[in-house]
């Protein structure tokens, strides 16, 4: 059975509102929680950036039944593996088999405030292949020393462990980073696109699944829709030009360093660079119609981020009205 799941938008929301939120989905029948993980908004009025490591222990407490996870974090700049090891070891012992870890390459916009040489593309990855690495040897339990190119690990242990590690899903965007991850996670992550796009995507990571012994099947595949609902398509659209402008930058984004400077490219955002970014419309038949097309695509988690601020209005409607009506094929193992 798949999962309808909630994106928490920690550059929009403050964490209180996000946690009341994340209830009030649990409750409406969403089965798990994305929470990005932001040092800054895209733009200054977006206005938010909570620390969401924090976040996810008052989540879990507060909740019984959703599985929740970061949306995801970059190991290897704000965070050295060894100590996002030590926090997903801590979450998924005090919530069982609920707690998934979901990691990226980054961003500057969140990363470069530490001072560091900000990398190209390709040292990202193996800064995130790396970090996989170490962090499964954690999850062993055992004493891990790790010497690499970027970073070094002495003599590390993790003493409070989860009965089973939580699994490491990672976010994708480029085939071939789509078989990497099929080989070093457990699941995988993206965005809405093309279908030619998605099916490329899915096809790279059940060859890289495959290549090493796994049964693609078993794996997760999960993706985060962003959409724009509201009471009228004007508004609709209105609303995603004002309150998400990066969701029409169809452009790479990860060298970008300021909101600011976002901002200033925002002036320039018009509601037809959000086609086939931002799903735009006040009906909620189109909205199910929409997040069903990506479900038969072969997605088994979807979460939805409504850019709106009427939050608690979309998760009731969702609920109550597209929940109910997807459809989720089973997959054999």
């Amino acid at each position: 059975m798949g999962t309808l799941g909630y994106a928490a938008m920690f550059e929009q929301f403050a964490p209180n509102d996000l946690l009341k939120w994340s209830r009030m989905a649990e409750d409406a029948g969403f089965g798990s929680v994305m929470a990005s993980d932001h040092f800054h908004p895209w733009t200054p009025s977006q206005g938010q950036s909570g620390f969401v490591w924090a976040w996810m222990g008052a989540l879990g407490a507060q909740t019984s039944r959703v599985r929740f996870g970061p949306g995801v974090t970059a190991p290897g700049f704000r965070y050295h593996p060894v100590i996002l090891a030590q926090a997903s070891a801590t979450l998924a012992a005090m919530f069982p088999g609920r707690f998934w870890f979901g990691i990226g390459a980054g961003e500057a916009l969140n990363e470069h405030v530490v001072g560091r040489y900000w990398p190209e593309a390709l040292v990202r990855l193996e800064i995130l292949e790396q970090s996989v690495e170490v962090i499964r040897k954690l999850f062993s339990g055992k004493v891990t020393r790790f010497r690499g190119e970027h970073f070094n690990v002495e003599s590390a242990r993790l003493y409070t462990l989860p009965e089973t590690p939580p699994p490491i899903y990672i976010a994708t965007s480029g085939p071939i980073n789509a078989e990497r991850t099929g080989r070093i996670a457990d699941g995988i992550i993206t965005v809405g696109a093309a279908d030619e796009k998605i099916r490329t995507l899915l096809g790279r990571f059940e060859k890289g699944a495959s290549d090493v012994g796994k049964n693609p099947a078993t794996m997760a595949r999960i993706i985060q829709l962003h959409i724009s609902w509201a009471e009228s398509r004007e508004a609709a659209v209105e609303q995603a030009v004002r309150e998400w402008p990066n969701g029409g930058m169809a452009f790479p984004k990860g060298d970008i360093r300021h909101p600011e400077d976002f901002e200033a490219m925002a002036k320039i955002v018009r509601a037809e660079n959000f086609e086939g970014r931002v799903f735009m419309s006040p009906d909620l038949a189109e909205h199910t119609a929409h997040i069903q097309h990506f479900i038969d695509l072969g997605f088994d988690e979807v979460y939805v981020h409504n850019v709106g601020r009427n939050q608690e209005a979309f998760i009731r409607a969702f609920g109550r009205e597209v929940a109910p009506k997807l459809r989720w094929p089973s997959r054999t193992s």
